[in-house]
């Protein structure tokens, strides 16, 4: 809890959190399955704003642009509130069969296979429906029980399954994708939603910090002075944000410290994931402007 209290998260959530995680224990079977997070999520009013929902028992809805960090809170909440995480993701060909369970043939008879949202009912897990917005309405549907104040699972056929008080659903969704569409009106009332906020100069020096400790200062300030360019290109819409990839630009970084030149690893991380060659040129004049092509990595990392 130390890294709560060093973003000034409260005392008293803090207390809840710790009585939360006292009261319910997670089981032996289930600790492989609470996350380790690559990454602490930073951020003070996000933090106490998922926190306060998930102890209230609602259900908790992340939006935002590309690169916010959705699945890293998501993660970091598990890890939080000590809780096994299941992540069902969605896509137009996700149905209620591969959310709740099915049929299935073993041992010379026909058995219920239960599906990931129903165990992680049964065991008192975090449920991360990820890209809800790219499932079909009709798979959807068959949650909206478990999702309001009923918190139960009934299939025709079969005993109904009552949600565990530890269980909570975390759904994240981006806009504008493709497959994407707007989220039906019930769903949506099921939810607490919180909207994450492009990142910003101190959140992305507090990543750099964690991730490469060893970051020449000046450097750290070049990088971040990059991403956010590349990142008020595609607000203002003279990009699309395939470009803004934090992933990328971690990843980018690592190439560096192996040996690849800057241009190289940031047109790798980055500059590469959009296709078109108009968005190309904007990107890779803004990267010139502060990474040259002939410039190497050699004074990136302290000795």
């Amino acid at each position: 809890m130390n890294w709560l209290r060093e973003q000034g998260i409260s005392d008293r959530l803090i207390a809840d959190i710790e009585h939360f995680r006292a009261f319910y224990k997670v089981a032996e079977e289930d600790e492989d399955r609470v996350a380790n997070p690559a990454y602490p999520f930073f951020g003070k009013e996000a933090l106490e704003t998922a926190i306060t929902v998930l102890l209230d028992g609602d259900n908790l809805l992340i939006t935002g642009e590309k690169a916010t960090g959705k699945n890293v809170l998501a993660e970091n909440l598990s890890r939080i509130f000590n809780r096994p995480l299941f992540n069902a993701s969605f896509n137009i060909n996700t149905d209620s069969h591969s959310l709740l369970g099915s049929d299935t043939f073993k041992n010379n008879e026909v058995v219920f296979q239960p599906g990931l949202i129903m165990e992680c009912a049964r065991r008192g897990g975090f449920a991360v429906l990820d890209e809800i917005n790219m499932a079909k309405n009709e798979a959807i549907s068959v949650l909206h029980s478990a999702l309001d104040y009923r918190r139960i699972i009934d299939i025709s056929g079969y005993q109904r399954q009552p949600i565990h008080e530890a269980t909570r659903f975390i759904g994240t969704m981006n806009y504008g994708y493709a497959g994407t569409r707007e989220l039906n009106e019930a769903l949506a009332s099921r939810f607490m939603i919180l909207e994450l906020q492009p990142l910003g100069k101190d959140t992305l020096e507090d990543i750099l910090a964690v991730e490469f400790a060893d970051l020449n200062p000046d450097v750290r300030e070049e990088i971040i002075g990059f991403f956010l360019d590349i990142q008020a290109k595609a607000l203002n819409s003279e990009i699309s944000n395939k470009v803004v990839d934090l992933r990328g630009l971690l990843a980018g970084i690592r190439s560096i410290r192996r040996g690849l030149r800057p241009a190289r690893a940031f047109t790798m991380g980055m500059i590469n994931k959009t296709f078109d060659e108009f968005e190309r040129k904007i990107a890779n004049d803004v990267m010139k402007l502060r990474f040259p092509k002939d410039m190497d990595g050699s004074h990136f990392f302290d000795k």
